[in-house]
């Protein structure tokens, strides 16, 4: 059974997030009654249902802390059960230490999500990367496998089913200069849609990373600046997507997958990824707006 006790309900108005009054979440609470702490359930393994659950702090605004600095519990690799030791703490952050291949993902490494799955959501969390590093941080995201020429599960990458937000040294990685308008640069939807302004600081330096998903609208900030728009499951979502690296011809199951994101219950992983390159993620928390 799914856990989830959460404290508040939000609701979005004009494009900005307010309290809703009247709803049978809100509960009537007093600063002293005010939960500290939220029960989340987690999939232990690829594909696993939500069955245990771990308490994490809340804060009096709503934000779940789902990683502090000194604990990954609920974290593992995507596709696997433990977190692949190429993921460690370090200085109170979450860091992934290089291997310089690039997409070519070692045993020891791999993306990395945290296994409940979220719907209607607010994350915010802070960013570093090496020189001329690569990552993203992806949601919605599903573990999705499919079966080779000879009938074996093979697990397909967590970008086929995931929005991206990028995660990029600007100025030294040349993917900054490849897709379209700049729409592989930090901050972008990866492909689709460039983030405005282009405001992310130099590599060695802490940037800020907002994304809220609600109904539908998603909406990137970086550095306290909303920097995209973009609406899932519409006519111009699946025209982003075929116009992309996704598209149908191009990519059938991929563009399949995103073009139903999030799956029929429109909710899933968040997940950081392993490019190869140097990365730090800290104070990553979410808040549910459901």
């Amino acid at each position: 059974m799914k856990k989830i006790y959460y404290p508040l309900a939000c609701c979005l108005i004009g494009g900005m997030l307010a309290s809703c009054g009247g709803g049978a979440k809100k509960q009537n609470v007093t600063e002293e009654s005010t939960p500290t702490t939220v029960t989340l359930s987690y999939s232990k393994s690829l594909k696993g249902a939500e069955t245990d659950s771990l308490t994490l702090p809340i804060d009096a605004d709503g934000y779940i802390t789902i990683f502090d600095g000194t604990s990954l519990d609920g974290w593992r690799g995507y596709g696997k059960d433990q977190v692949p030791s190429r993921w460690t703490i370090e200085d109170g952050c979450l860091k992934f230490n290089g291997t310089g291949t690039g997409e070519g993902q070692t045993g020891e490494g791999g993306d990395l999500i945290f296994a409940h799955k979220f719907k209607n959501f607010e994350m915010e969390l802070e960013w570093k990367i090496s020189k001329g590093g690569n990552s993203g941080i992806f949601y919605l995201a599903q573990e999705v496998t499919s079966q080779d020429k000879d009938g074996n599960e093979v697990l397909e990458p967590i970008y086929i089913s995931a929005p991206e937000f990028q995660v990029l040294d600007n100025a030294n990685h040349p993917d900054a200069k490849l897709g379209k308008d700049n729409n592989r640069q930090a901050a972008s939807l990866y492909d689709m849609i460039p983030a405005v302004p282009q405001n992310a600081k130099p590599f060695g330096e802490w940037n800020k990373a907002k994304i809220m998903v609600y109904k539908g609208t998603v909406v990137h900030g970086q550095n306290d600046e909303n920097v995209l728009e973009y609406h899932l499951w519409t006519k111009q979502w699946t025209d982003m997507l075929q116009a992309s690296k996704f598209s149908e011809e191009k990519w059938p199951l991929a563009f399949e997958l995103l073009n139903n994101c999030g799956g029929d219950n429109h909710e899933g992983f968040i997940g950081v990824q392993d490019h190869g390159d140097d990365v730090w993620f800290r104070n990553i928390r979410v808040k549910v707006l459901d």
